[in-house]
């Protein structure tokens, strides 16, 4: 006879014990999950109405205590990363707003903390340029300082845009195809591809590229900002490539192994000079070792994004769709579909 057939009694008592303790533990879980989303979509700027608030709330009513709220503040505004690198005044006072709304529906008492951190945004000044910050799987973050609007200074290269963030996250899931490898950027506008790679996928050189002056600026601003230079590892570095007057001796000199761009087939006016570039890097090696070459894009426009794929084909070239989804790492809108071609001759 077992000893639960000769104490059944025991044994359901140790069961009842055991299920508030599994409970809690359940309860923590899901608050440090709350947590960590909140964290994430903070600092990455994600529109404060999509912000899980519904689990806020749920919290809130079954603990009946403002602790949750204090944790929200600690992972958000009051953490040493909005300090360095703080979201826009006018998120942080949206984000907070919404805060206090929840608070006093779920009938939590006052927290000083709380309105001392509303206090603090609404007397901040306004800035043309923010913060977003991405966390990468590792924990750590990739922040970059971005223009507040879409369009300045006659480029969109100022602001990160969803392909970025889906060549990241799918370049993030497959490390070894960049490990050890020399790295060419085309049109890395803030940078978000290209520092995710180096944080987290251990290439031996990068190189980034764009055109635009006031993109140059901010991009190797970003770069210092991360970490990264000629002196890091990898070394990364930032040069002026003009795909309509760069020469095959000029893409020589680089020596990439793989060119990733994102977002850049948008205008219909430089698909041509892209396809040709994309031309030369591939004819400057060997059959037998070509560099990988991989462009993701938005496909806002088919027609625009069709023509890009057209230019290719009258440049020699041949692409096919990468199979195979990237994890959700960052929060962006995924409803325009995204596409990542692998292009080769």
């Amino acid at each position: 006879m077992s000893f639960s057939d000769m104490f059944p009694q025991w044994i359901v008592g140790k069961e009842e014990v055991n299920k508030p303790l599994r409970r809690m533990a359940q309860r923590c879980g899901e608050t440090a999950e709350i947590l960590r989303e909140f964290s994430a979509s903070f600092f990455a700027m994600r529109r404060v109405p999509l912000l899980p608030w519904t689990a806020v709330e749920e919290e809130l009513q079954m603990s009946g205590s403002s602790g949750l709220i204090s944790d929200l503040l600690a992972q958000t505004c009051l953490h040493p990363l909005c300090r360095k690198c703080p979201p826009s005044v006018r998120y942080r006072r949206l984000f907070l707003s919404e805060l206090i709304k929840r608070q006093e529906a779920a009938g939590g008492e006052p927290l000083d903390e709380l309105y001392d951190a509303l206090a603090e945004v609404l007397g901040a000044e306004e800035s043309s340029e923010a913060f977003r910050s991405y966390r990468l799987p590792c924990g750590a973050y990739v922040s970059l300082l971005e223009n507040a609007a879409l369009i300045s200074g006659g480029t969109t290269g100022l602001v990160t845009w969803a392909a970025a963030l889906y060549l990241a996250e799918w370049a993030l899931d497959r490390p070894q195809l960049f490990a050890g490898r020399s790295v060419l950027e085309l049109g890395s506008g803030v940078g978000m591809s290209g520092i995710s790679i180096c944080r987290g996928c251990g290439p031996r050189r990068f190189v980034f590229s764009d055109c635009h002056p006031a993109v140059l600026q901010k991009l190797r601003e970003n770069v210092r900002l991360n970490g990264l230079g000629a002196d890091s590892l990898p070394a990364a570095g930032v040069i002026r490539l003009d795909w309509t007057t760069t020469t095959e001796e000029e893409l020589r000199a680089v020596g990439a192994d793989v060119v990733i761009a994102a977002d850049v087939v948008f205008d219909p006016a430089l698909t041509g000079s892209l396809a040709q570039l994309l031309s030369g890097l591939l004819r400057r090696r060997s059959a037998e070792d070509p560099p990988l070459v991989l462009i993701c894009s938005t496909v806002r426009n088919p027609q625009t994004y069709g023509g890009f794929k057209l230019q290719l084909e009258g440049a020699g070239l041949r692409h096919e769709v990468m199979s195979g989804p990237a994890p959700r790492l960052f929060p962006y809108d995924r409803t325009t579909p995204i596409e990542l071609l692998r292009v080769f001759r």
